[in-house]
């Protein structure tokens, strides 16, 4: 299964999403840290889901790392996210 997959169906299972997009933007960081062979090294994720309605900005963030796993994060070197309260 690609790390993207894996990212979504993580983020998916977690916070049943009204909106979810993970982006693979490996491609614009050819040459630089970080980069793979392949891609599949920096990634956004776009994520909307009414879980974030009591969450602050920083507390979204830690649940998003938190659902994707110390294991997928280990495996990537970015991630950017917009992260919207659901509602």
């Amino acid at each position: 299964m690609s790390v993207t997959a894996e990212i979504r169906d993580r983020l998916q299972a977690a916070f049943d999403p009204q909106q979810i997009e993970v982006i693979d933007e490996s491609d614009k960081h050819i040459g630089h840290a970080g980069y793979q062979e392949g891609g599949e090294s920096h990634f956004h994720v776009v994520l909307s889901t009414t879980a974030f309605s009591d969450m602050s900005r920083l507390a979204r963030h830690r649940a998003v790392h938190a659902a994707i796993g110390a294991d997928l994060i280990g495996r990537i070197h970015a991630l950017s996210m917009d992260l919207h309260d659901g509602s």
